[in-house]
């Protein structure tokens, strides 16, 4: 196994990724987005971020899978309608115990698989930027991209043979730079990069333009008199 530092050499196994996909109870889901998106809008948001990622992944010529980790019954049929792999949640020990299982779930499998956790929630997410990305992180043992607000993360990758070592959540740029990965400086990947954790982050992945699931159900979610406002100031520069 080679050690984090080093290049690596041979990767021609890397041509088709293993993206792994987190997605937590919807129920739970996007609690931050509170002033954008009212509790019976929110798990629909949540929903449709992660087909709108699923359906860009899938459409990625360098990934040839999805496993999406979780224990909720209605996303997992919706996203296995898509062409995802479902793995359930059995850790059920938070985000990054979840990222560990869908890789081991994925190298059962194929044990030399190319593995890449991917955030649910990149409704912006387009197919081109994320060959970028997973090609430039193909020269690397472990890698990450970080999010658009520079101290989290929405991709780390391992390189067959390597574990992924996921250290997601809050300021995870810096755990990801101590743990080894190597960064992946890119410019033009905005898509990549966008999540949405806040009105902020949704208003941002709106101006970069998402998928038709999270514009269908932004659209009808915004009839109510308190998200109407929440959407105008959205729009406000």
């Amino acid at each position: 196994m080679r050690m984090d530092g080093e290049l690596a050499t041979n990767t021609d196994a890397m041509d088709h990724w293993s993206l792994v996909v987190p997605l937590k109870p919807l129920v739970l889901a996007k609690s931050r987005l509170a002033r954008a998106a009212d509790d019976t809008l929110r798990p629909h948001l949540a929903l449709a971020f992660a087909q709108d990622t699923v359906v860009a992944a899938l459409t990625c010529t360098a990934v040839r899978d999805v496993a999406v980790v979780t224990d909720d019954p209605a996303a997992a049929a919706e996203l296995a309608a898509l062409g995802a792999r479902i793995v359930p949640d059995s850790p059920a020990a938070g985000l990054n115990a979840a990222l560990s299982h869908g890789a081991e779930a994925v190298r059962e499998l194929r044990p030399g698989a190319a593995v890449a956790a991917l955030n649910a929630d990149l409704p912006a997410l387009r197919p081109p930027e994320l060959t970028r990305v997973l090609a430039r992180a193909s020269v690397f043992p472990r890698a990450f991209l970080t999010d658009a607000a520079g101290i989290g993360t929405t991709l780390l990758s391992a390189a067959p043979g390597v574990e992924l070592r996921p250290a997601f959540g809050g300021r995870s740029r810096r755990r990801h730079l101590a743990s080894g990965a190597a960064e992946i400086l890119l410019c033009g990947v905005d898509s990549v990069r966008q999540d949405v954790d806040t009105g902020d982050d949704l208003a941002a992945a709106l101006a970069l333009g998402v998928g038709p699931r999270t514009a269908e159900r932004w659209a009808a979610g915004v009839h109510t008199p308190e998200s109407q406002a929440d959407a105008r100031t959205l729009e406000t520069p």
